[in-house]
């Protein structure tokens, strides 16, 4: 079988939903599937505004069109994932629309709540785009139980779950990063940007010493106004082990995630956790015992040093990607198709698939 799968987020991005796709593309391969993925590196672009490391594709369709048709070209069973909902992921889903194709989604950011912190956009208007985009899909994917009840209560319908894993080869305890900081050493991993909410980590009055790795449109003014923190800048994951292992405690600050994939690293490298009560982080480790959740941050990040760091190991190898990527597929399988429907959709239309409103 073939995977198509279209993304407006891919390298040199590092972030929750580019691991995650690499991750999947891995374990499909593993399985024996053909994948596919489409994404800006094919395509004229431009820097996202606020956030200049992300690329979107520019007028997309009529390339974006002729790569689907080659695609659905060999034969056998097609399918097609859109797991953005930028400039691909419309240009992807138009042609499915138009082509009459079934295809699945993903609920990957919180784009209403992200847009009212930077922007102040109501999250009503957002509500109103995601429920438009996901409306044609024949599965929308979500990564919690949270996040899926937030889906249905906003009116996007046909919400199922596809849960995160972490790859434990890779993040693991290893020889740590040279830190040459007082100890604890508690850290900050992800997007450097304000929905992260990384003040809140860096006004606490803890001992020790601050680290944070990541880059994002918020850093050069975090490094301005807490000189005292240790700014790392972008890490690939060989270098995330390493600070993982070199840090006492992971403070995860954020209360707008979705799932909090760097929580899955963290403890996969015998890291223990502190962050709010809220979602990502309930989801993710509840009320186990590598975690200290609590809205007094400052007392989850001192308590989280007295946890044991094999237990956070243990935790995480309970949590595969194989096991999440049988997910994945599990809910493609319905919208698999052969070429000869393809054809059949595809002699009813232009060249350009102009047939169909979108």
């Amino acid at each position: 079988m073939k995977i198509v799968i279209v993304t407006d987020a891919w390298s040199p991005q590092i972030n929750g939903v580019v691991r995650t796709l690499q991750a999947t593309r891995r374990e499909l391969e593993r399985c024996g599937h053909a994948v596919a993925l489409v994404t800006p590196e094919s395509f004229a672009t431009m820097p996202c505004p606020g956030y200049p490391e992300i690329r979107l594709s520019l007028f997309p369709y009529r390339k974006l069109a002729r790569r689907l048709r080659a695609e659905f070209a060999h034969d056998g069973e097609v399918a097609v994932h859109i797991a953005t909902e930028g400039p691909l992921g419309f240009a992807a889903r138009r042609f499915c629309v138009r082509h009459r194709i079934p295809f699945t989604t993903a609920y990957h950011t919180r784009f209403p709540q992200y847009l009212r912190a930077m922007y102040g956009v109501p999250e009503s208007w957002t509500y109103a785009a995601m429920r438009r985009f996901h409306a044609a899909s024949a599965v929308v994917m979500a990564a919690t139980d949270t996040v899926e009840a937030e889906l249905r209560r906003a009116g996007i319908e046909r919400v199922a779950r596809w849960t995160r894993g972490v790859d434990t080869d890779v993040f693991r305890p290893t020889e740590p990063m040279p830190l040459d900081l007082p100890k604890p050493v508690f850290a900050f991993v992800g997007r450097v940007s304000v929905e992260k909410n990384i003040d809140a980590f860096l006004q606490l009055d803890l001992p020790g010493s601050k680290v944070v790795a990541g880059d994002g449109p918020a850093l050069t003014r975090l490094r301005h106004r807490h000189p005292e923190a240790l700014f790392l800048g972008m890490q690939d994951s060989q270098r995330l082990a390493r600070l993982y292992s070199a840090a006492d405690a992971f403070v995860f600050p954020s209360r707008t995630d979705t799932f909090g994939l760097v929580l899955l690293e963290a403890l996969a490298c015998g890291l223990p956790v502190a962050a709010y009560p809220v979602q990502g982080p309930l989801d993710v480790v509840g009320s186990s015992d590598v975690a200290v959740l609590d809205e007094d941050l400052r007392r989850a990040a001192l308590t989280a040093l007295r946890i044991d760091r094999v237990r956070c190991r243990e935790f995480a190898l309970a949590r595969s990607w194989r096991n999440a990527t049988r997910q994945f597929v599990s809910l493609l399988r319905p919208t698999f198709v052969r070429n000869g429907a393809i054809r059949a959709a595809h002699a009813h239309a232009s060249p350009d698939g102009a047939h169909t409103p979108s």
